[in-house]
This record gives C-alpha cells, structure tokens and sequence, in this order.
C-alpha cells in the first residue's frame, strides 16, 4: 500500500442533499422546454401556472374563452418610405458630432405655430374686441376632437413650416 500518495483534504460538496434528484418546478417550461405531450397540452388548453412566452412579440387580439378574437386596430402597420434614387447610406459613421437640442416647451410650440398669424391678424386689425380673429385659418376653426383625431393620424407631421437653424424658433422673438 502506497502511503505516500495519498493526500487528505476536505471537500466542500456544493450539491444539496438529495443527491442527485432535481426539483424540477425550477425549470419554466418555456415553448420549446418539456415533453411533446406537455407541448400538446398547451397548445390545447395552457395552464396559467407555465405562461406561453412570446419572446417581445405582443397580441393582436385577446381569447374569448378558447376563441381567439383579433383586433385589426392592435396589428402593426408599417410604413416605409420608397428609397429610390436616395443619395444617403443606410447608416451614421462614429465620426458625427453629438448634437444637442435644447429642451422644447409649451412656450415655444407657441411660437413656431400661433405665433406669426397672431403677429399678422393684429398688425392688420383682424382681430376682434376680444382677440378672437375675424378671419379664422382652417386650423383655428377645428375642434378639440377634430384636431386630436388630426393629430393621431400615421405620417402627420405638426411642423410644416422649413426648420429654422438650431437655437432659434423665431427670428423676431416678443418674449
């Protein structure tokens, strides 16, 4: 017998005291974990306690008991320019400088849209004895509704006006 080999040393066992045997309520049984029967069975009736992950993607609809009942309004729309004959490439270089804009306020919404037509209407006296205008754009006519319904349209934009340089919201400012 070979004595000189033979080294002791205490272990630390990092196992836990089942040896061996595993809890598997651990484990989430996520879409592609489990047996083809329990994926069977999920497909047919899910049970709330395992939830179906769908890994970001949201539902267009919702269940009525086992019916699936979708919303058209809940499924995405993409809109995407035609790029033909676009100059630019598809990506920005590191090499860009980092733009700061400054913080845009109710104060300067104001400006750059009301602003100028009611500069125009009191220089040329269209405004009435309490400062409603005479002659009303088609944007002073609509509604609250009107306009929030405008407004959530896709595509609309509310600056049509060409951008000025950065810093300035109007060359004349009354403030």
């Amino acid at each position: 017998m070979s004595v000189a080999n033979l080294i002791i040393t205490r272990g630390i066992s990092t196992s836990c005291a089942r040896y061996g045997k595993r809890n598997f309520r651990k484990f989430t049984l996520i879409n592609k974990r489990g047996t083809r029967i329990f994926k069977k069975m999920q497909a047919e009736d899910p049970d709330p306690r395992y939830p179906i992950d769908k890994r970001g993607v949201r539902d267009v609809g919702y269940m009525d008991g086992k019916k699936f009942v979708e919303i058209p309004e809940m499924i995405p729309e993409l809109i995407v320019p035609n790029l033909e004959g676009f100059k630019l490439k598809p990506y920005v270089t590191y090499k860009v400088t980092e733009v700061k804009n400054e913080v845009f306020t109710a104060e300067d919404l104001f400006y750059s849209v009301y602003a100028n037509k009611i500069r125009e209407d009191y220089n040329k006296g269209k405004l009435g004895p309490n400062g409603e205008p005479l002659e009303p754009s088609p944007e002073e006519l609509l509604t609250p509704k009107e306009a929030r319904e405008l407004a959530s349209k896709p595509g609309n934009d509310i600056f049509t006006a060409p951008p000025k340089p950065a810093g300035t919201i109007m060359p004349q400012d009354p403030r």
